[in-house]
């Protein structure tokens, strides 16, 4: 190896990160990864993929119903289709399933911890990685947590009423009022009464409440009231409010205080010293400790939250607190920002400045004393640290800054590959048409700020689709991912599910992965895809030289935290469509935030902070800031660099304290910054079509797109790495209909002195690129992406796309026999007079299974014909021609290269298809499991095309 390569690549990880890691599989295939690039050897890492890069599962242990001889046919299963390794997730046995009769593994038992370490033992065998929910199901928490180490929440209680009245309100009536729509409350919660006021409507000035907590008698307060709108108001706490989500025996107790160091310390030092103790350190045989999702259903309390409030923010909040909460329903996310009392507009000013306070002071201790004790226990065991650092209330970037492998979630919903308007696709919490969710461009841009390549997703979260897995739909979901900046997906889940269990086996939550399922068979296509591209992309550094920064804090201001990744209510609700623009017209970008600039550098027109570098940055709708970020900014312009205020200036401070003072220094800065109205800009939303809004702006401000791209397609969309002298662009078509021209120019810097390439992560193959005036232009088929490279390699085969089908084509339109072989074992043999889709034939409707269509074709002059191209295939395609398979098509365009393989006479042509199994499962009315993921209310769905439609025409 080099010994320029060899030092670039030890920067990934420290010789203690080595010796850490000695033995496992992790490390070991990381310093194969490594050993082998090298130069010009990034292909052979990129074609040959070392078990690290390959995706990961999530592997749910149903109820620890777990025994050794079905942990280790599972990981077998697992590795030979493609998989790297898994991530030991604990979770309770999914309801109307039979069990089996099989006893659950107590959490943290010594027979639990033989089994894991069984587990640990046997994924080493097979060259596996393995990573370790800390816990079990879904927030952190246990049977043994007691008092203040339960997760608190403090709620409000609103009646209103209409006086003049006399009336007496029991406790009990404002504890069921004030109850939040817990998802899973813990049966020894204990709500207590903090206060109770009599407001007027509308509330004015604080001094109009009236407190009354001391007149309550025997678990109800009397109520006399003059004439008037009023509210009783009562504030509401309540100590081990929820219990895990989905935990299993021994971490099914409340959930754990975040906020309470102690606790949260006890919990974590609990899973080490039970495991270590019996089985030894863990180093060596966990990559990383995992923490699943926040749902922490707005928990916002601790023991000295109000100290710490004054202590931070300058003054005392807790008068205030009744009004600054909102009804908290599901996962914490506010169910109704009018149900409180009405205030005045000087009221409400300030109730928004300290709801931010509020929400600030939460973030910060959270990320204190959960996060950074997290972080510093992982690394204290000589364990990575990977996690999902969002939820309600966390700082949405800096959230993940302290976390070895940052982590986002892509989901599987209908609407993935459609045409979905932007209007439609602003509606919250879903994001039609896309699987990444929000927060991922937000994961990323946190390691891409902290030098981190490893960014991993939870993939293809499935509860909508269930049995409907298409490679297809899966490679448009992950495909979209990538470009969200993930470079390593974790697939969600795989089931722990024993082989004789019933049909169609233990599923906790979507996502059938499973042997049984049709595509099983072929399902390491797709792993060795998304095998390669994260070879690759965890090589390079992501580009982008333009930054955007969200208005959290007016957000956090005006209606509170929300829940991440489906947050209750989003400011701006265009939000993602700034930067998808961006993407979408050859540009990248980051997102940064106050802390971000605060810690920021400006040179010669450079926004850099560590590693990156900005030359603009676009503020969206953000019209609060701290006064040391606008001086911030202002240093930025004055250096050279540009700002573009979307819809807004800055205009005020954030939060209370000092407030007056505060504004006046940011409407200061603001005023400097516009004396440079060339570099600090205000910019008009548009109504719609954002992507040609932005290539407008581009071409107004000459910011220079490194991809210049004709005719910018929301289906399109491009993201840049760069790795040792080269150059790596992933640019995706992700409509699962439309064929799209791209007609894309490059910057001369990206190719003087370099060689194009495309490198085809489906089938690790790569062709050289010969591209005329630096310009590509292809048409992009439904689902198909493109990997171009460039780089110093010279040798190598040209591409060869394939061509459009010519107006003499023959097609293949006289009968077809088919036969069905369906997934359950029966078989029928038919003739079908034209090509037709199954779901609309009523005797195939709820096929499922591998239909094969056989013609036979005469041919007088076989040189006469070089493709044989499908037309529109629902399904996984097989083409075999005079008894010679040609290989498996899985997406996009199915077109086959026939040439040489025909003959003069009779051609016999054969074409597999196999199906979803949706259909199917729907039909199995006796079958509870599948009636409950597509039958079911709320989970209804509908039937979906199935087999070969065509057109087929060769030519």
């Amino acid at each position: 190896m080099k010994r320029k390569s060899f030092l670039q690549q030890s920067a990934i990880f420290s010789a203690a990160s080595f010796l850490m890691f000695n033995g496992n599989a992790f490390s070991r295939s990381i310093v194969s990864g490594l050993a082998s690039y090298g130069g010009n050897d990034l292909y052979q890492l990129f074609k040959n993929p070392s078990n690290i890069y390959r995706p990961f599962v999530r592997w749910w242990w149903n109820g620890n119903k777990i025994e050794k001889t079905e942990l280790l046919r599972e990981l077998k299963l697992l590795k030979e289709a493609g998989i790297g390794g898994v991530e030991i997730c604990p979770i309770s046995f999914p309801s109307n399933t039979d069990n089996m009769g099989i006893p659950s593994v107590e959490w943290l038992s010594d027979e639990w911890i033989d089994l894991l370490k069984f587990t640990l033992e046997e994924a080493k065998k097979l060259d596996m990685t393995c990573d370790l929910l800390a816990g079990t199901g879904f927030p952190f928490g246990a049977e043994f947590l007691e008092g203040e180490e339960r997760a608190q929440v403090v709620v409000v209680a609103v009646k209103k009423i209409q006086g003049p009245l006399k009336t007496e309100i029991s406790l009990f009536d404002l504890f069921k009022e004030a109850d939040p729509a817990t998802l899973s409350p813990y049966s020894g919660r204990k709500p207590e009464i903090l206060e109770v006021n009599i407001v007027p409507d509308p509330l004015i000035s604080i001094d109009q409440v009236k407190n009354v907590t001391s007149e309550i008698a025997n678990n109800a307060i009397k109520v006399d009231l003059p004439e008037g709108k009023f509210a009783v108001h009562a504030l509401v706490k309540i100590n081990g409010f929820m219990k895990v989500i989905q935990g299993t025996p021994g971490g099914s107790g409340p959930v754990l205080n975040h906020y309470n160091q102690k606790a949260v310390q006890k919990y974590l030092n609990k899973i080490t010293d039970s495991i270590q103790h019996r089985i030894g350190p863990l180093a060596g045989s966990i990559r990383s400790f995992f923490v699943d999702s926040l749902e922490m259903e707005g928990a916002n309390w601790t023991g000295d939250m109000r100290l710490e409030f004054q202590k931070r923010r300058g003054y005392d909040f807790y008068p205030y607190l009744p009004f600054l909460l909102f009804k908290t329903g599901r996962m914490g996310n506010t169910s109704d920002l009018n149900y409180n009392v009405k205030t005045g507009p000087e009221m409400e000013r300030m109730l928004n400045r300290m709801r931010y306070d509020f929400e600030y002071t939460k973030a910060e201790l959270f990320r204190e004393r959960f996060s950074n004790n997290y972080s510093k226990w992982c690394a204290e065991n000589k364990i990575k640290s990977r996690a999902q650092a969002y939820g309600r209330g966390h700082f949405p970037l800096e959230g993940s800054f302290g976390m070895d492998i940052p982590e986002g979630e892509t989901w599987m919903k209908y609407g993935i590959g459609e045409e979905i308007s932007e209007k439609d696709f602003a509606k919250y919490p879903w994001h039609l048409g896309r699987g990444n969710t929000m927060i991922n461009k937000y994961v990323s841009s946190a390691a891409h700020l902290k030098g981190k390549k490893l960014v991993s997703s939870e993939e293809l979260t499935n509860t909508d689709m269930v049995f409907n897995e298409s490679l297809e739909l899966f490679k448009i979901a992950g495909d979209q991912s990538t470009i969200s900046g993930i470079t390593h997906p974790i697939f969600h889940g795989f089931n722990y599910s024993p082989k004789n269990a019933a049909f169609p086996g233990w599923i906790t939550y979507g996502g059938y992965f499973n042997e049984q399922n049709t595509m099983w068979p072929y399902f390491k296509h797709y792993t060795d895809y998304r095998a390669r591209q994260s070879a690759l992309l965890q090589q390079c550094t992501f580009f982008a030289d333009i930054a955007i920064m969200a208005p959290t804090g007016d957000m956090w201001s005006g209606f509170g935290a929300q829940m991440e990744p489906f947050p209750y209510k989003v400011t701006p609700p265009y939000q993602m469509l700034i930067w998808e623009s961006i993407h979408q017209n050859g540009n990248a970008c980051d997102y940064v935030s106050e802390q971000v600039i605060a810690d920021a550098d400006f040179k010669s027109g450079w926004l850099k902070y560590g590693s990156r570098k900005y030359h603009t940055l676009f503020l969206i709708e953000v019209k609060g800031m701290s006064p040391q970020t606008a001086k911030k900014i202002y240093d930025f312009v004055k250096s050279g660099g540009r700002v573009f205020c979307i819809e807004a200036y800055p205009e005020q401070s954030l939060g209370w304290f000092n407030h007056e003072q505060n504004d006046l220094e940011v409407q200061k800065w603001i005023g400097e910054l516009k004396k440079y109205p060339k570099q600090f800009i205000h910019l008009a939303k548009p109504s719609s079509n954002f992507k040609d809004w932005y290539k407008t702006v581009q071409n107004d401000y000459n910011i220079k797109p490194y991809l210049k791209i004709a005719a910018p397609n929301t289906f399109i969309t491009q993201v840049r790495y760069q790795a040792d002298n080269a150059e790596v662009f992933v640019i995706n078509n992700s409509s699962s209909h439309l064929s799209i021209d791209l007609d894309a120019t490059f910057l001369t810097e990206i190719t003087e002195k370099r060689q194009a390439w495309i490198w085809d992560a489906a089938s690790g193959d790569r062709y050289k690129l010969n591209l005329k005036d630096r310009n590509f232009k292809v048409k992009l088929c439904p689902a198909e992406s493109k990997i171009i490279v460039f780089n110093q390699d010279k040798d190598g085969e040209n591409w060869q796309p394939i061509p459009e089908i010519s107006n003499h084509a023959t097609s293949l339109k006289s009968p077809w026999q088919i036969e069905l072989k369906a997934m359950h074992g029966t078989s029928k043999s038919q003739e079908m007079l034209k090509l037709t889709d199954l779901k609309d034939v009523p005797q195939l409707m709820h096929f499922a299974g591998t239909v094969s269509y056989k013609y036979t074709l005469e041919v007088s002059n076989p040189t006469d014909f070089s493709y044989l191209d499908l037309g529109k295939v629902s399904g996984i395609s097989t083409l075999i021609v005079n008894g010679q398979t040609l290989g498996v098509s899985w997406y996009g365009r199915r077109a086959y290269l026939v040439k040489n393989l025909l003959k003069a006479g009779p051609n016999h042509i054969e074409v597999k298809v196999t199906t979803v199994m949706v259909n199917y499962m729907k039909s199995l009315t006796e079958n509870t499991t599948a009636q409950y993921w597509t039958n079911n209310k709320g989970k209804e769905q509908p039937l979906q095309s199935m087999g070969l439609i065509g057109p087929v025409n060769l030519f």
